[in-house]
């Protein structure tokens, strides 16, 4: 069992910056890639960022590519998304989630992912 919790939203202007943080409970934390999806009003779920189970390998989607740095600090069962440059689209609801399987691949599936935080609102505004 693990549970994710997010934190770190808000409200932010165009061009700001924001640092999400998802902290998971549970024991072996470490030895699971982790995610970070986001989903905005009337749209799909999608993927964002992938960090695999040491932190030696992240992956993004084209969108968030040299804005967004995935990262995480598995003493402290932590991972990260700091956001920068943002603009009104990246406006969603975020999720971190970890990857299924034990030192799993990258995947860009959000059913290839068994635990998920509840979410944390990011609205950018113009």
């Amino acid at each position: 069992q693990m549970q994710l919790v997010e934190s770190g939203g808000g409200l932010v202007q165009a061009g700001g910056s924001l640092r999400l943080s998802c902290v998971a409970s549970g024991r072996f934390f470490s030895n699971y890639a982790m995610g970070w999806f986001r989903q905005a009003p009337g749209k799909e779920r999608e993927f964002v960022a992938f960090i695999n189970w040491s932190g030696g390998s992240t992956i993004y989607t084209d969108s968030v590519k040299g804005r967004f740095t995935i990262s995480r600090d598995n003493a402290k069962n932590m991972v990260y998304l700091q956001m920068n440059s943002l603009k009104p689209e990246d406006t969603a609801v975020y999720y971190c989630a970890r990857r299924l399987a034990y030192r799993g691949s990258y995947s860009t599936r959000a059913y290839e992912y068994d635990y998920w935080g509840q979410g944390t609102q990011v609205t950018v505004s113009s």
